[in-house]
């Protein structure tokens, strides 16, 4: 036993906003869990931000309301965040800190955890493989998500990703294989939180969902504990019962922005935009915990969901994202504004990994060919779209007008889908078969011979 095992202290030498700093102490750690008991006798927990030589800066839980610098006693638990972890944690709403909001009891749990995850060797770490079924079909064919993936989506303010978030837990399946969704919400509104809780409940899907909400007047500290809650019921979930578990976290932005107002409180250099420097290596640490492990049946795939400030893709937040993970999924307003549901651009969205993943034996051996042809005519389209708008769609030629017609119809029947209603890949791919074959059999030059004479329709 080290010199200093009573680890408790009297006074604080400061107090800003929902921190602490407490000096005069030894053998502190970092994320280490801390026990603050006011002069009144109130017990509150706190994690430790930041230690240093004979100090320790101490964020607050419950928020530092009350507490004084003299009287206030503190005790390091000597131990990091942990959260209890069992297969009865789905079908359950818990808040950003792992507290039941259901009116359930605490499930029963089979051990405890570390809220900031395992460490994973990366020789161990499996590519990754199979997809995930969204039910989407401007996702699964244009842009396959691949179990053990991380494909974020870029949203904008007042665009429909809460919809689009519903819908994939609704309708996400794996073929033959256990598979569950583990949902958090960090810094949304009440209304959204419940409709949320409302869409899984009334689709009867929540029996195979982990609800983790961290509401918009929560503290800080929540919103930045509330992904890696989550990740950590995905962990047990993926790797120790080999269940293959989606993660969906909305809105990453708001996660950034609380690190950027406790970077502030603690006088942090600020860097772009004020977020602190180290905002890619923490980002790093919430999206690198996706992936599978060799040897192990189970896989974390992530869908991490930011909104854009003023749509601007360059922005710190997506652009930090988009190095970390492994493609994205962009909304794209004036779809939005055309009617088109969901608004998934074609070109700024990919998938990095689905080239690897669909395919003969995989989805279909149509597939590739067929997804690379949409996106060559698509982007066709976009460019005699902006020469229309110069020379007049009347001086096009009838080849062009046939790609404006490619284009309308690639819009309103293979972008376009009910918030209800749920496309197999095959039914996407067939659909798209259908529209492709608008274009003259000469121009679809992605496609091989064999596949045009099995699957194109002469219009």
């Amino acid at each position: 036993m080290h010199e200093y095992s009573l680890r408790e202290y009297l006074a604080l030498n400061e107090i800003v906003g929902p921190l602490f700093i407490i000096r005069n102490i030894h053998n502190v750690g970092y994320n280490e869990v801390v026990e603050v008991v006011d002069n009144e006798g109130r017990s509150r927990f706190g994690i430790t931000l930041e230690v240093g030589k004979g100090y320790a800066v101490v964020q607050v839980l419950g928020g530092t309301s009350g507490m004084s610098l003299r009287n206030c006693k503190v005790q390091f638990k000597e131990t990091p965040l942990m959260i209890g972890a069992s297969e009865d944690m789905l079908g359950r709403v818990f808040d950003g800190i792992g507290n039941p909001l259901d009116d359930m009891p605490r499930p029963a749990y089979d051990e405890q955890l570390d809220v900031n995850g395992m460490a994973i060797n990366p020789t161990a770490r499996d590519y990754p493989k199979n997809i995930i079924e969204t039910g989407i079909s401007s996702i699964d064919v244009m842009n396959t998500l691949v179990r053990g993936q991380k494909l974020p989506i870029f949203s904008g303010s007042g665009l429909p990703h809460d919809m689009i978030a519903a819908q994939i837990v609704r309708q996400a399946r794996v073929k033959n294989e256990n598979f569950c969704v583990v949902f958090a919400a960090m810094g949304v509104k009440y209304d959204t939180a419940r409709f949320f809780i409302k869409s899984f409940e009334e689709s009867g899907v929540l029996d195979r969902v982990s609800v983790f909400l961290s509401l918009a007047d929560a503290p800080s500290i929540e919103r930045l504990l509330t992904p890696k809650l989550a990740l950590t019921c995905a962990e047990y979930l993926a790797f120790k019962k080999g269940m293959h578990v989606l993660v969906i976290m909305t809105d990453m932005s708001n996660y950034c922005e609380a690190l950027r107002e406790l970077s502030t409180v603690r006088g942090e250099i600020p860097a772009r935009k004020g977020y602190p420097g180290y905002l890619y290596s923490d980002l790093a640490s919430i999206y690198e915990r996706a992936g599978m492990i060799k040897g192990l049946p189970g896989s974390i795939t992530q869908l991490p969901i930011l909104t854009m400030p003023n749509d601007d893709i360059t922005h710190p937040i997506p652009d930090l994202t988009g190095y970390i993970t492994e493609g994205q999924i962009v909304l794209e307003r004036e779809l939005y504004s055309r009617g088109v549901y969901p608004p998934i651009a074609g070109l700024p969205s990919l998938s990095r990994l689905m080239k690897d993943n669909i395919g003969k034996g995989m989805t279909r051996e149509d597939h590739p060919a067929l997804a690379s042809q949409l996106f060559a005519a698509y982007a066709h389209v976009k460019d005699i779209r902006a020469l229309a708008s110069i020379i007049g769609e009347e001086e096009l030629t009838p080849l062009d007008l046939k790609y404006l017609k490619f284009g309308d119809e690639f819009e309103k029947r293979l972008l376009t889908q009910g918030y209800h209603e749920r496309r197999t890949v095959e039914e996407g791919l067939d659909l798209g078969w259908d529209i492709v074959s608008i274009l003259p059999r000469e121009e679809l030059v992605r496609v091989k011979a064999e596949e045009l004479a099995k699957h194109y329709r002469s219009r």
